[in-house]
């Protein structure tokens, strides 16, 4: 039976900081928006609190967690224990895309490694915690973190990251308004 927690307990934190790979989801408010479930790796995660979180967000192929994430907040981040006991965790709350225009982003970003296909940190303030048994997740070998998205960004450079932002990032596939690039 899967159990409801008031705040991110430290064994909770010990097991995510574990934890190789998560899953963000999202949600436009129109009924027939898509749903958005992204999978996030590498060293992009950090706990602030024992309510809140962030993510590191690169430059990638679609922008809808930053579009739903503006348009209504809500945000879910997953966690399954793909090695080890398994065991899944959920956080719920409302998530806040920080992008370099935003008091926060200079503080934020620098707990992350520096990349220059940076776009925002996804901060989220916990308002459910809840995990469960994870029985039926396979059990996986971990072998090692992919570098090509850090790759593609570092031999874009800052430059070609922006026009790639302002060519792909500029709204969701919805329509919903995404990254503000610079012009």
């Amino acid at each position: 039976m899967g159990k409801t927690y008031e705040v991110l307990t430290s064994a909770l934190q010990e097991w995510i900081a574990q934890q190789n790979i998560f899953f963000v989801a999202t949600a436009p408010l129109a009924p027939d928006g898509h749903v958005n479930c992204s999978p996030k790796g590498g060293d992009s995660f950090r706990i602030l609190n024992d309510h809140q979180v962030a993510y590191h967000d690169l430059t990638g192929s679609g922008v809808e967690t930053i579009a739903h994430v503006r348009e209504n907040g809500r945000l879910n981040i997953m966690f399954c224990a793909f090695e080890g006991p398994p065991q899944i965790v959920r956080l719920y709350g409302q998530g806040e895309a920080i992008t370099s225009d935003h008091a926060d982003f200079a503080e934020l970003s620098a707990l992350f490694p520096p990349n220059p296909g940076t776009r925002s940190v996804i901060r989220l303030n916990l308002n459910r915690i809840t995990d469960s048994c994870g029985y039926a997740v396979p059990l996986m070998d971990y072998t090692k973190d992919r570098d090509i998205l850090d790759r593609w960004a570092e031999t874009k450079g800052t430059a070609g990251v922006i026009e790639y932002q302002r060519n792909h990032n500029q709204q969701s596939i919805d329509g919903l308004p995404g990254l503000d690039t610079p012009s």
